[in-house]
């Protein structure tokens, strides 16, 4: 049996409003365990923003700033400029926002800080939906998953936000997922120490939104790693990318991950057999990429 590497700094409080189940307080938790108390935080309208809650009453015990949904990575790079001009350059500056804020009306702002390199670091809780709106599509939603908003499931595939970050070569991007938290815990330990624009997607299966059972959402999260449809990985500098987690040696297929959600029950088997051959081909484009740094 391979335990968790962990022990609780007390930064982050129950009595918070997230679903029974939800893995995202779970997330968080092992985050800012990692980041520390030298912080402040911003986030964006979202999940994220009920579950830290509003001063006095949050679960967050860093300063928290609840920004607009379009402006976290704005706010957070002035936040962090101001304690560089204060003499305060180690006080770790990190987001938290969902994927409507990342992948659509935040990219703006992401990418301008990106560009910019900025010192923060931004985490997007990737529920793949705007998911306390009424579960309407995102563009991180995946092909053929219904949502409020695409009831005979979307037909257009999930964005490449990874890509689109690794673009403006950003000193590190990384995957992550409740179901590794070692893994998890280590990236942003990893990422604490490096200057400039860092940016960790963490998968989290939205229980009502995907339609998850209450006891499921980490079992989801892995099953989704294990079939590579959330494969972990990181990237520095926008070139050298490391696999850390994906299919696993038995080559799990998509159908347990598929079958764990009602959002695409409504899926035949030619339409299963094609996210099937999508998923092989980015798993087979992501291989690719990090070749040469898992040979040496």
């Amino acid at each position: 049996m391979k335990y968790i590497d962990y022990e609780d700094n007390g930064l982050f409080n129950s009595g918070h409003v997230a679903c029974p189940g939800c893995s995202e307080p779970l997330s968080m938790r092992v985050i800012l365990n990692a980041i520390g108390e030298d912080a402040i935080g911003v986030v964006a309208p979202s999940c994220s923003a009920m579950i830290c809650g509003g001063h006095p009453i949050s679960s967050v015990k860093v300063p928290m700033l609840h920004t607009t949904l379009e402006s976290a990575a704005a706010s957070a790079s002035g936040i962090k400029r101001a304690l560089v001009a204060r003499g305060k350059p180690d006080t770790t500056v990190f987001c938290f926002v969902g994927d409507g804020g990342t992948y659509d009306i935040g990219l703006q702002a992401l990418s301008s800080a990106a560009e910019r390199d900025e010192d923060i670091l931004y985490v997007c809780f990737d529920n793949e939906g705007y998911m306390n709106t009424g579960g309407q599509k995102s563009s991180s939603t995946p092909l053929g998953a219904v949502t409020g908003s695409t009831p005979g499931g979307k037909t257009t595939r999930k964005k490449n936000i990874i890509e689109i970050l690794a673009a403006h070569r950003i000193p590190y991007i990384a995957t992550a997922s409740p179901s590794h938290l070692n893994d998890l815990r280590a990236k942003f330990d990893k990422a604490k120490g490096i200057r400039g624009t860092k940016v960790i997607i963490v998968l989290v299966p939205c229980l009502p939104g995907w339609g998850v059972a209450d006891d499921a959402a980490v079992r989801t999260a892995r099953k989704a790693v294990d079939a590579a449809v959330f494969p972990l990985f990181e990237i520095e500098d926008g070139v050298h990318y490391r696999i850390n987690a994906g299919k696993s040696a038995a080559g799990e297929r998509i159908e347990s991950y598929l079958g764990e959600q009602k959002r695409y029950a409504h899926l035949d088997p030619s339409q299963v057999a094609e996210l099937q051959a999508e998923i092989d081909f980015q798993w087979d484009r992501l291989r690719q990429r990090a070749a040469p740094a898992q040979r040496a």
